[in-house]
């Protein structure tokens, strides 16, 4: 076995963001970057002997390339066993499962979610920890602490790994083993939903969906459950072979980016049910007929249906959601009696509640939602539950979200996002918020009267940690507010988010367009925050 030493020098721009290191394809492949960051993983992460790694990714450009440098690298630092997906190919979701279920030190997950893949596009490195969740930040901050000063690597001299068979063979000493992407995951689902009253629904002849993978990793997993386990009818997954470069789409399942799915939705002889992925398969996009079901009621609603799915009969500990979130799955976390927290964005903040037992589903406002079943958010489990509710109530999509706000009133809620806007003036901007934000309270702006203003602090209630700067927050005295903060998932440039929420308890005002209803709230972020004026932004790149 010839392990080589490699010479390197550190690179500066090695931070690990919310969901890991996303960069350009092109800053990957510069020589030693993927290796410099590699090695700094595994020089922070504790002793790797005989210990379990699991490794995939999401398909995108560099996948292949990536996993037979990081197999190697893995071998040369002593790891015993490797589980690495069929042909390179593991989602998120799946990953932290198998994780789990083989109590492996860790992953590394190749993928930048939601961001375009290609040579042109971008690649990103996330690692994962014993509980099959992203790495806490006293983790990423040791990871980028080594990156700092890392001065050599070790790789193993040996041919590539063949990926496509699945079974076991050596690197070195280290074992290889290829397994199967879904059947791990997919037992894990059978677990938790009634697939027998699903596979009723989708093969009694008058319900259709229609499932977009948007040429992302969730294909693989689609086909597998939907059409051959569940008897949905082949075709019914759309964009299933995941691809390089996505199809020169953007697999980020939103109103915009999968508009062929929107378009099948709203169109002429609609499906009953649509559903759409991202590029890793941990987040989700829920329709009906003619009918958006925004991320945030969608946890709501699963939070208050929760009781008719088997792996949930028994009721939920708690519920969890990130700040910019809509207060939606709090007013049912209060009607049915149990704790709702509030976290800072990003998937890691909800791992200690979940793993305190504290939470029992979670959800993020960008189309991500979860449970304790895993440590990640999970799309194709948000689909399955949604067609467990389906199965048991016997009602539409859009019947079940009205009747829903009829119960518990509607949260008119949105997004606003500045894509690729300039990093200088975009920090000017949310500085100017934060100096602004002492004046705030009690002042009267039209309709509206500021009851708080702060940027979000969130000490978690399991280990005492605190994070500080987690988004600017206005908030009225009727309930509405409004959030400003800066995306860590970005590559290019800056991407600022604006949120905007407003509460109404009458059935009689809840046929409003968002954002109609949200418009004079839009007005009035405008006249405080000024982003025309520092973004020379006329409209938001993307509305959700």
């Amino acid at each position: 076995m010839n392990i080589r030493k490699v010479s390197t020098t550190p690179f500066s721009d090695q931070k690990p963001g919310t969901s890991g290191l996303r960069k350009a394809v092109k800053d990957f492949q510069q020589p030693h970057y993927l290796e410099n960051f590699i090695q700094s993983i595994f020089d922070s992460v504790g002793d790797l002997h005989f210990q379990t790694l699991v490794l995939g990714g999401d398909g995108r450009y560099y996948n292949r390339p990536a996993i037979q440098i990081i197999l190697k690298m893995a071998a040369a630092n002593g790891i015993g066993r490797i589980k690495v997906g069929q042909r390179g190919i593991l989602s998120t979701p799946a990953t932290s499962a198998i994780i789990r279920k083989y109590q492996a030190i860790g992953a590394i997950i190749l993928s930048a979610s939601h961001n375009p893949g290609g040579p042109n596009g971008d690649f990103g490195v996330k690692y994962n920890i014993s509980n099959g969740g992203p790495a806490p930040e006293k983790v990423t901050e040791a990871i980028y602490d080594r990156s700092k000063v890392i001065d050599i690597y070790q790789i193993l001299e040996a041919p590539d790994v063949d990926l496509e068979t699945l079974g076991e063979s050596h690197l070195g000493e280290t074992v290889v083993e290829v397994i199967d992407s879904v059947q791990d995951y997919q037992e894990l689902m059978e677990s938790l939903f009634d697939f027998e009253r699903i596979h009723q629904l989708l093969t009694r002849g008058n319900f259709r969906i229609s499932i977009d993978a948007l040429h992302a990793v969730a294909g693989p997993y689609a086909h597998a459950i939907f059409e051959q386990r569940l008897g949905a009818p082949v075709g019914t997954v759309r964009n299933g072979t995941p691809l390089e470069d996505f199809g020169g789409g953007h697999p980020d399942p939103n109103l915009v980016y999968a508009h062929e799915l929107v378009d099948i939705s709203y169109g002429e002889n609609a499906p009953d049910f649509g559903a759409a992925f991202d590029g890793d398969g941990d987040r989700n996009m829920i329709l009906g007929r003619k009918f958006f079901v925004t991320p945030s009621d969608s946890l709501a609603i699963l939070a208050a249906n929760a009781k008719l799915v088997p792996g949930y009969s028994s009721g939920l500990a708690g519920v969890a959601r990130s700040m910019p979130t809509s207060q939606a799955v709090d007013r049912v976390a209060a009607q049915i009696g149990i704790d709702s927290y509030e976290t800072p964005t990003g998937w890691k903040f909800f791992g200690n509640l979940l793993d305190a037992g504290k939470a029992t589903l979670c959800g993020e406002e960008s189309f991500g939602t979860g449970s304790n079943h895993i440590r990640e958010k999970d799309g194709l489990w948000a689909v399955l539950f949604w067609l467990n509710i389906l199965a048991i109530r016997q009602q539409s999509v859009e019947q079940i979200v009205r009747e829903h706000w009829q119960t518990y009133g509607r949260n008119y809620y949105s997004r606003h996002d500045y894509e690729g806007i300039e990093i200088e003036p975009a920090n000017t901007l949310i500085e100017r918020l934060r100096s602004l934000l002492p004046t705030l309270k009690g002042k009267q702006f039209a309709n509206y009267q500021v009851e708080y203003s702060d940027d979000f602090s969130y000490t978690d209630p399991v280990d005492g940690s605190i994070s500080d700067q987690q988004g600017v927050r206005i908030g009225f005295s009727d309930g509405s507010r409004i959030v400003v903060r800066l995306s860590g998932t970005g590559t290019q440039g800056a991407t600022l988010r604006v949120y905007l929420e407003s509460y109404e308890a009458d059935p009689a005002k809840h046929d409003l367009e968002p954002q109609q209803a949200l418009a004079s709230l839009i007005t009035l972020t405008e006249e405080i925050a000024q982003i025309r004026k520092f973004t020379g932004r006329e409209q938001p790149t993307v509305i959700t």
